[in-house]
């Protein structure tokens, strides 16, 4: 791979690369491609798994040494402390190259040969940590240079194709990439394309980016690729043109705006794919959080995109997104939309109190308060009514028909028929109030924890239904995206601005998206079909027991928790093991850290967006336990019906007190009512919080 030794740091300077032609999709079959000069070229494909890779932040650190401080002037470079071999766990020091190798040697091991395709959402460049030793040019482009190799060493073909005129035709799958907030310099600061690192991206990237997008690339940093032909669709979106902190640019509203225009795009590829019957899956580095506690995109841009899930939501399959470390997922509730969004207007304030947000925290923080602002939105999803099905029996006209009826059976069957009719309009609102029987007033977004140890490194396998498609073979040739439109036909609309006076909103029209036709089925997000999400397997690796530096596992320090403080980790203070700082870890290896449809408590029988929605119902009936302990001597023992305490001790609290109110029952009740929440927190810090703290920050 030559390529990768010619230095990426010049294209930062200089435009124009050879364009690659698109990556090599899967094909469950042996199918002729065009070759070099000419040359065709018969080639065996892989046959589908119906699995796909979500990986992110990886954050690799040339600079990290083993047993260096963890504290925030030293941040794993300098001085001497607990970090470990593998990483500092829960600090926020980022990822030492032998994890890196590790993890990728353990993907190489374990999932090589079972996954479909990649999804990586960014951040393979370390943070601005280190005042000592800034970030350069160089050593950003050098990591994800780096990051490339090591998917090339993994997913790379050994049969000379690396030394050909195709850089697309050097992997054995497709790998999605997409850029994080710290893979440019200043972090987080991207102006509009075509800009120097759009260009370094093209060249870096020059395997993954479908040819006929490439110079669209290098207009903006999003393209997608065909990962089942005529199937499904991949598409890398650039979140930094929606991330409030990139102070370079301002929202999605004004058609100036690289927000704007890459939205613009994506509206234009989603109507193609509708029109050729190909479903898509959305993948970027920043999700779209929404809460009074956490904001990440612009409301403009929110809105937007919000929308156009809306508006295409028989195509869109799922959206998967890294940057927050945090395991988690998230609702967009089409509700929320605004109403002059619904109709191609948006109001757009200047926000100056964003201007310096560049200059925040690198490290992703947040509080208690964000998964308790989920928490408690989800309380207030509406709950399904009883089926009416189960009330009453009979027809109508039952009481017709029935003449030796008794005055009595005659009250009880009519008052059966009005609670029967109560039922019906009952269940009539909440499907009205639900978007339909499908649950069509929301989406749903997947946050993967990152490898990066500031928990414990973690990524997700998703299984995907791909019945019927095992042997696919595409109709025709290469099907290349529609060109990208001029503006000149939009001006009027787009230009068409409402003048307001200083410091008042300035309204900007859009196109609306076409909506589903009514007679069109509920896509594969809504209804499970060919191309919806199973489950997911999440994977994760205990560094402390792996890095085996400690003889007590230790907890997690208090000021661990608050978001304004450098995290040193759970080993903060602490004395080695070895008193001459030789490491001695154990096996190196990624564990099932849970499976979504096998799970005691999730339980999802897919991640459809019911599904979901019915785990965001869970998680957000919970009940504060102040006066009520979960654990008791008495709970040891078996549950009704075989079930064991370990069903519903979902890490919350290990202490077994003696019940200060009556029975052990209604401490079960509440234990297995919270279930869903303890487990939803426990999972979301990648099992690195300590349980008294979990119930602490979040038993309220």
């Amino acid at each position: 791979m030559h390529w990768l030794r010619v230095s990426t740091f010049a294209a930062l300077w200089v435009g124009g690369y050879a364009a690659p032609p698109a990556q090599v999709p899967l094909r469950g079959d042996r199918s002729v491609l065009p070759g070099v000069n000419g040359v065709t070229a018969v080639a065996h494909q892989r046959p589908l798994h119906g699995r796909f890779l979500h990986v992110t932040d990886f954050h690799p650190d040339r600079f990290y040494k083993a047993y260096t401080s963890t504290t925030e002037d030293a941040a794993c470079h300098h001085g001497h402390g607990p970090a470990g071999v593998y990483g500092a766990e829960t600090s926020e020091c980022d990822s030492p190259i032998s994890l890196i190798n590790e993890t990728m040697a353990w993907i190489e091991r374990e999932l090589k040969d079972k996954i479909d395709f990649v999804v990586w959402t960014g951040d393979s460049a370390r943070h601005d940590n280190d005042d000592e030793l800034p970030r350069s040019t160089a050593q950003v482009v050098g990591l994800n240079e780096m990051m490339v190799q090591r998917m090339f060493d993994v997913f790379g073909k050994r049969n000379g194709d690396a030394e050909d005129e195709d850089p697309n035709n050097d992997y054995i799958i497709p790998i999605i990439p997409s850029l994080g907030n710290n893979d440019i310099l200043p972090h987080n600061v991207m102006t509009a394309g075509p800009n120097a690192w759009t260009r370094a991206y093209a060249n870096i990237w020059k395997q993954f980016i479908p040819e006929a997008q490439k110079h669209q690339f290098e207009q903006g940093g999003w393209f997608y690729v065909e990962v089942i032909p005529n199937k499904l669709a991949v598409f890398s979106l650039n979140t930094l043109y929606f991330f409030r902190s990139n102070a370079a640019v301002d929202g999605c509203a004004s058609r100036h705006e690289p927000g704007h225009r890459q939205l613009e795009w994506l509206r234009i590829q989603l109507q193609f794919m509708r029109e050729r019957g190909v479903k898509a899956m959305l993948t970027g580095h920043v999700p779209p959080i929404r809460q009074n506690a956490k904001t990440t995109w612009d409301e403009t841009c929110w809105q937007k995109y919000t929308l156009w899930l809306r508006q295409y939501r028989d195509v869109v399959v799922s959206s998967h997104f890294g940057h927050f470390n945090y395991d988690h997922f998230m609702l967009q509730d089409f509700q929320d939309l605004d109403k002059a969004t619904k109709h191609g207007r948006i109001e757009h304030y200047h926000d100056e109190s964003l201007e310096n947000c560049s200059n925040e925290d690198v490290h992703t923080a947040v509080s208690s308060d964000y998964f308790i602002q989920l928490r408690n939105g989800w309380s207030d999803l509406p709950t399904p009514p009883k089926s009416v099905n189960s009330v009453g029996a009979g027809s109508d006209n039952e009481m017709d028909v029935q003449d030796g009826m008794t005055a009595t059976s005659a009250r009880m069957l009519k008052n059966a028929k009005k609670h029967k009719e109560t039922q019906r309009e009952k269940r009539k609102k909440y499907l009205k109030d639900m978007g339909g029987a499908y649950d069509e007033r929301f989406a749903v977004s997947f946050v993967s924890p990152s490898v990066v140890p500031n928990l414990f490194p973690a990524f997700r396998v998703f299984e995907y239904n791909i019945t019927g498609m095992n042997y696919h073979r595409p109709e025709g040739g290469t099907i290349h995206p529609p060109p990208p439109q001029s503006t000149a036909a939009e001006t009027e609309e787009d230009v068409t601005m409402l003048r307001r006076k200083k410091k008042k909103p300035k309204q900007f029209k859009f196109r609306v998206p076409e909506a589903p036709d009514k007679a069109s089925p509920p896509g594969p997000a809504y209804s499970p079909q060919t191309l919806s999400l199973l489950k997911y397997t999440q994977y994760y690796a205990n560094l402390t027991h792996i890095n085996n530096d400690f003889v007590d596992v230790g907890t997690v320090a208090e000021d661990n928790l608050d978001i304004r403080k450098w995290k040193e980790g759970k080993h903060k203070g602490r004395k080695l093991r070895n008193k001459d700082s030789t490491p001695h870890p154990k096996k190196f290896a990624y564990q099932v850290h849970y499976d979504s449809q096998d799970d005691d408590i999730y339980k999802l029988k897919d991640l459809t967006v019911p599904s979901m929605i019915d785990l965001a119902r869970r998680i957000g009936s919970f009940v504060a336990e102040d006066n009520v302990d979960l654990v008791s001597d008495a709970e040891d023992e078996q549950l009704e019906d075989g079930e064991s305490r370990e069903d519903v001790d979902v890490g919350t609290t290990k202490k077994k007190h003696k019940k200060k109110h009556g029975k052990s029952k209604h401490g079960l009740k509440h234990a297995k009512e919270n279930a869903a929440w303890y487990a939803f927190v426990r999972r979301a810090y990648v099992e690195t919080m300590d349980p008294e703290q979990i119930e602490e920050q979040f038993g309220h």
